[in-house]
């Protein structure tokens, strides 16, 4: 390891266990003593720097804990054993034992007395003084986790109390006073919403299809046809009027009459789409009139016919055996 005072010409050519082999032994190599090991360098030199360190100690020179004696006596200290102390030298630091040179000021004589530190009361449960407070650290943390608990709890309690508050005022405000709440349940149809009626036709006589000896007139008062036009001159066989009803719907309804007679009851032939209805239509005197003053007799009669969807043709006729003496103002079909 050594080039300059171990042998070999460059270190990296030092062998420090060149002594164990035959050709180290016949190059000088000679076993550790006094420290050294290795092959023999050539002298120091005056002037001449130092080109290694002979200072290092042969593997197992040192022993730790344990007192150390020589393989033999007289032998400075071969490979794996101490060196003999020599006299007026001082003996080799052992571990655990008092260094002189590094001994504090107190162990000497006269030196200052070692300052004693107390244990901590209530300390760790090693009971080492000095150390930590692990028992005051334990109820410090555990003080600061009960205090977040507790205000994690009452924020908790809060919130769900104003949920509960603000629920309440809901429900007082979209339902308002018990007694003002709908029972229905359902709301309100807009008028817009609402069903429209369906319209069914409604003619003035004075515009049907006329038959026989009618006629149109407008002499006696008290008609509501355009400009107060109703139909007379029924009161012969043959005569009839004809209305071509437009229905939205099939359906059984009521073909309601207005007409006007001398306070006598009168009678007529109903027809519906070619077949004699069911019942004929009475026209009787149902406001017990005695007056025979026509104007004073316009009243309404109905009577049940079944129409189809589409066009319908109604006719009343003046047929044998009927009694025929009567004014026609308008017909028109109504739910039944």
């Amino acid at each position: 390891m050594t080039a300059g005072n171990n042998g070999a010409s460059k270190p990296e050519d030092d062998d420090p266990f060149g002594y164990l082999y035959a050709d180290g032994q016949a190059a000088g190599a000679q076993p550790p003593g006094q420290g050294g090991y290795g092959y023999p360098g050539p002298a120091a030199q005056p002037g001449v720097p130092r080109t290694s360190y002979n200072q290092v100690r042969t593997v197992g020179e040192r022993q730790y804990g344990q007192q150390q004696v020589p393989s033999q006596p007289g032998q400075g200290g071969g490979y794996g054993y101490p060196p003999q102390q020599g006299y007026g030298q001082p003996p080799a630091p052992q571990y655990h034992q008092p260094n002189p040179q590094y001994a504090a000021p107190e162990t000497y004589p006269g030196g200052a007395p070692a300052a004693h530190h107390g244990s901590v009361s209530g300390g760790g449960s090693g009971g080492r003084g000095g150390g930590p407070n692990t028992k005051a650290l334990l109820i410090a943390a555990v003080a600061v986790v009960a205090v977040v608990l507790v205000g994690i709890g009452a924020a908790l309690l809060s919130g769900s109390d104003g949920d509960k508050d603000e629920k309440n005022n809901e429900a007082v405000s979209s339902e308002g006073p018990a007694e003002k709440v709908d029972e229905s349940g359902q709301p309100e149809k807009k008028p817009d919403e609402e069903p429209k009626p369906v319209e069914l036709p409604k003619q003035d006589a004075a515009t049907l299809t006329l038959g026989g000896s009618t006629i149109t007139d407008k002499s006696v008062k008290g008609a509501e046809g355009v400009g107060g036009s109703y139909v007379s001159g029924f009161n012969q066989v043959g005569s009839s009027v004809t209305w071509k009803a437009k229905m939205p719907t099939e359906g059984s309804y009521r073909l309601t009459v207005r007409y006007a007679i001398p306070a006598v009851d009168a009678n007529a032939t109903l027809t519906v789409n070619g077949k004699p209805n069911s019942q004929p239509i009475g026209l009787k005197n149902f406001i017990s009139s005695s007056d025979p003053n026509l104007e004073k007799n316009w009243q309404t009669t109905w009577a049940p016919v079944d129409l189809q969807k589409g066009e319908n043709e109604i006719k009343i006729s003046c047929e044998e055996g009927n009694q025929c003496d009567v004014l026609l103002d308008w017909l028109e079909v109504t739910q039944k």
